[in-house]
């Protein structure tokens, strides 16, 4: 007896994938502006000259590198509360896509901050700029210029990685489409559908990503 598909479950069912969809993209934008800010912070860490600085933010990168997501999420959903430390899914989910993705974010930014001339930061010290202002204008934003193309993948992947918020609960795409599966019993239906829009999903940030771009990192043209 040959398999008979029916998407009418599935678009039934639209409104749940569209406010999943939604819930999809609250968690990476918001684990992305945590990553990015873990990942300047992290990099003036790293690349203090002072040692017990630099050391956890090295041990920091290692860890997070090496260890699961899954279980990076587990650890701060089921672990901290023997702590005291209790958090909501979603608050769960946006802190450790944040924590993993500025484990990334710092070694991708120190790159681009290493490729900087020291001839570059000595120039702005000799027209009197303030040490954050050459941080700011010299260093970070030319880093930030060159290493944009590795840095975007990394968050459309940080993005993908929303998914596996779905262990914990946290309301996202896959979560959605667990539920819709469960109640219709429509395997490929449902997960065929959502790999096209999660194909969207990714097709948009990479937009998004290219208009950030040409607004703020191109240089201006007489």
């Amino acid at each position: 007896m040959g398999y008979r598909f029916d998407f009418g479950a599935v678009f039934d069912r639209a409104p749940e994938l569209f406010w999943g969809s939604l819930g999809t993209l609250g968690l990476a934008f918001a684990g992305m502006l945590l990553a990015l800010v873990i990942g300047i912070l992290g990099v003036a860490a790293r690349t203090s000259k002072t040692a017990w600085v630099r050391a956890p933010v090295i041990a920091f990168i290692e860890v997070v590198r090496n260890t699961p997501f899954l279980v990076q999420i587990f650890f701060i959903y089921f672990a901290l509360p023997l702590m005291g430390i209790r958090l909501n899914p979603t608050v769960t989910a946006i802190i450790a896509l944040g924590i993993n993705g500025g484990a990334y974010a710092i070694e991708i930014i120190r790159g681009g901050v290493e490729s900087i001339s020291k001839g570059q930061i000595e120039a702005g010290f000799a027209l009197g700029l303030h040490k954050a202002d050459v941080f700011r204008l010299i260093v970070l934003k030319p880093a930030l210029r060159a290493i944009y193309p590795s840095l975007t993948s990394q968050f459309v992947m940080l993005t993908l990685t929303t998914s596996v918020c779905t262990s914990i609960a946290a309301y996202e795409l896959t979560s959605a489409a667990q539920r819709i599966e469960s109640d219709t019993f429509r395997s490929f239906e449902v997960y065929f559908t959502v790999t096209a829009i999660y194909l969207v999903i990714s097709s948009l940030m990479m937009g998004i990503f290219a208009l950030i771009s040409r607004s703020y990192f191109n240089y201006p043209t007489r």
